[in-house]
């Protein structure tokens, strides 16, 4: 079963086309949002369009861990079904707005709609594809999926504006959510398993952050994540600088320099499952990051446009292997019922990252000089790294000895090696609710932080 193809499966197959389906909408719709800025703002475009992007970033941050918190209580295709329909609409609104708050609105809305979707989304693949190898290989075509877009999106808005005006681009991108949603609406997703957690408001919002933090691993890819959100910022700030202004090279030349990136990213992407069979995630994950420190520091060598394209190359393909296994350790890192939590905290958090480096890029880029934004980034990058590599425990095993000490508590659940007790009939059928006891145990499974399990066992205990 491991050597066959993903793509085999049917319902991975719809749920992939939905997904590019709707990254190619989003990537018109970005061409066109610049250019609407444009015809309200004029001089001001710039300001609106970072305005707008600010608020991408805080409804990611702010709105992920809400759904997060309570995806387990919702039919998982249904929502994502609905949360497409959402999105439809919010794009589909822009081509009439006349004020520029109500692009910020809009914005508000449709990024709120999608940091739902995407974390749901993700964990719902490990659900529809439970072999490592072949859910190794979709996390390399989800990655291929956002590389295509970022390179082809550009090329493609520009040969329909030649007959389409850019509001049209924005209906595109409405019909493809559209599709999307249909997409999902035909498959048959594996049902959502049964959350063991307690009750309460705040609770709920802050588990999957709670859990994440809480287990080693994830500490460690938090701290990669900065690493990677380090080196990009440096492309998608300042490559327009640096070609354009340090350089004097046209706008062409941008765009290819820009395609080296892409290029690492996606060669990358395409070898790794091979490569993922032979190592653990870890080593290759941390290679990533020392790439792209190592390619920031060539920055400070003030590269020409030629020896600037292979430094680019280097920063794609170092983030490329940083970010492609993070899904596997997330899977690995949760119960199949607690997972949208988990990938909705580890949305939430790295795009918490990137909004910390997009500014800091851009304002030591603009105010200090790309010599000191490279060192800057550079530093930040291999120190993310380091500190990683510190904190990601020397055996990550899956499977841990630990100890239960005695404690009584309620919640949902079923019959299983926690849950080894007598009942007086009235309970109900299994998952069912009632205060029940556990005694003190020791034992040995795949470990993950639940409810059952609230801190990481320390090595050797």
């Amino acid at each position: 079963m491991s050597d066959v193809s993903p793509l085999r499966n049917s319902v991975y197959s719809r749920l992939l086309s939905a997904q590019i389906i709707a990254l190619a909408g989003t990537g018109l719709s970005t061409v066109a949002l610049a250019l609407l800025a444009y015809d309200l703002a004029e001089g001001d475009a710039g300001v609106v369009l970072g305005t707008a992007l600010a608020l991408k970033m805080v409804a990611y941050v702010c709105i992920a861990p809400i759904v997060g918190g309570y995806a387990h209580k919702l039919p998982r295709k249904m929502m994502l079904v609905a949360l497409d329909i959402g999105r439809a609409l919010a794009i589909g609104c822009l081509p009439f707005v006349t004020e520029i708050w109500q692009i910020y609105v809009l914005i508000f809305f449709l990024n709120s709609c999608s940091a739902g979707f995407t974390p749901t989304y993700q964990a719902t693949i490990p659900d529809v594809l439970p072999d490592e190898k072949q859910y190794t290989k979709a996390l390399s075509l989800s990655r291929l999926a956002y590389d295509l877009e970022n390179l082809l999106s550009p090329l493609f808005a520009a040969a329909a504006l030649a007959v389409l005006t850019y509001d049209a681009l924005f209906s595109v991108n409405a019909a493809a959510f559209i599709i999307s949603a249909l997409l999902v609406l035909s498959c048959t997703l594996p049902a959502s398993s049964i959350v063991q957690r307690e009750k309460g408001v705040w609770k709920n919002l802050t588990y999957g952050i709670s859990v994440y933090l809480r287990t080693p691993r994830l500490r460690a890819v938090l701290v990669l994540a900065m690493a990677v959100s380090a080196a990009g910022s440096m492309v998608i700030v300042n490559t327009v600088v640096y070609v354009r202004d340090h350089l004097g090279r046209s706008e062409q030349d941008l765009a290819l320099v820009l395609m080296a990136s892409g290029i690492g990213s996606m060669v990358v992407a395409m070898l790794l499952p091979k490569y993922l069979d032979k190592f653990s995630d870890k080593p290759v994950m941390v290679l990533g990051g020392v790439l792209m420190g190592s390619a920031l520091f060539l920055g400070l060598l003030e590269p020409d446009f030629y020896q600037l394209m292979p430094i680019w190359f280097m920063l794609g393909a170092g983030s490329s292997m940083s970010q492609t296994p993070m899904g596997r350790l997330l899977a690995k890192s949760a119960t199949q019922g607690d997972r949208p939590s988990i990938y909705a905290a580890q949305f939430t958090l790295s795009h918490a990252c990137w909004l910390i480096a997009y500014p800091l890029a851009g304002w030591v880029g603009g105010k200090v000089g790309l010599d000191t934004a490279f060192l800057v980034l550079g530093v930040i990058t291999v120190s993310s790294t380091i500190l990683a590599l510190v904190i990601w425990p020397k055996n990550d095993n899956e499977e841990l000895d630990h100890v239960h000490h005695a404690h009584d508590h309620e919640h949902p659940h079923y019959h299983d090696e926690h849950h080894d007790h007598d009942h007086e009939g009235w309970e109900g059928e299994e998952p069912h609710v009632h205060p029940h006891y556990h005694p003190k145990i020791r034992h040995r499974h795949a470990y993950v932080i639940d409810i059952h399990h609230e801190t990481w066992p320390k090595q050797g205990t």
